[in-house]
């Protein structure tokens, strides 16, 4: 009987389509994870805020980046951790990464998030991630980060009251065309927190929703 191949997971062959074919623009680069990665007023007060937090540790902290993407920000942030451990669920991309962003205390992983062990860590970093998966694989990833400290989301919301956490199809498209974003505090996933502390929230133009970051802590 011939052996049949396990075929990729819908998540990984639409994360890999996203790269191949420049869904997210190319900026003349091999890899390029969108404007939301590389624009300056984005990323820089995201950088800073992150680092200030990683940095208040009188010991430095290890950090696991869940959905690293071409680690445009999470070079930044490597030396302010004990530890960095950068993945995402693109092979080619992390084998990309692996090659250009070299450090004693980095390392990444090729994992899918929402079906794979997760390495062990203090803090989880998940920016811009969740809003691209199905509900259910988002409880998956909920059931498997409260595992730890502190988690450290960034969403992209609409403005003013909406309703959370309205299903999608795992892929390049979010919920703000449903005039939704995701909301881990409320159902179906219902994190609970001992804290929770917005970080940064930065509006886009033209009613284009806002990049929403928050530190919660589990325990």
């Amino acid at each position: 009987m011939e052996k049949k191949t396990k075929k990729p997971w819908p998540t990984k062959k639409a994360m890999e389509q996203i790269y191949e074919m420049n869904l997210w623009g190319s900026n003349n680069a091999e890899f390029y994870s969108g404007d939301g990665s590389h624009q300056p007023e984005i990323v820089e007060p995201y950088i800073d805020v992150v680092t200030s937090f990683l940095t208040s540790f009188k010991n430095p902290i290890s950090v696991c980046d869940l959905g690293c993407g071409d680690f445009n920000i999470g070079k930044e942030l490597v030396e302010s951790t004990k530890k960095y451990i950068a993945v995402d669920i693109v092979s080619n991309l992390i084998e990309h990464n692996k090659e250009t962003f070299k450090a004693d205390n980095l390392e990444f992983h090729c994992l899918d998030i929402a079906v794979d062990n997760l390495p062990s860590v203090d803090c989880v970093l998940l920016r811009q991630v969740l809003q691209h998966l199905s509900n259910t694989e988002v409880q998956n990833v909920v059931e498997k980060i409260i595992n730890f400290k502190y988690i450290i989301l960034t969403e992209h919301l609409p403005e003013g009251t909406f309703t959370p956490n309205k299903d999608i199809i795992s892929g390049q498209g979010i919920r703000l065309k449903k005039q939704s974003g995701i909301d881990l505090l409320a159902a179906p996933f219902n994190l609970k927190v001992i804290q929770e502390k917005q970080l940064l929230s930065y509006p886009l133009n033209k009613n284009k929703g806002v990049i929403v970051t928050t530190l919660y802590t589990i325990y």
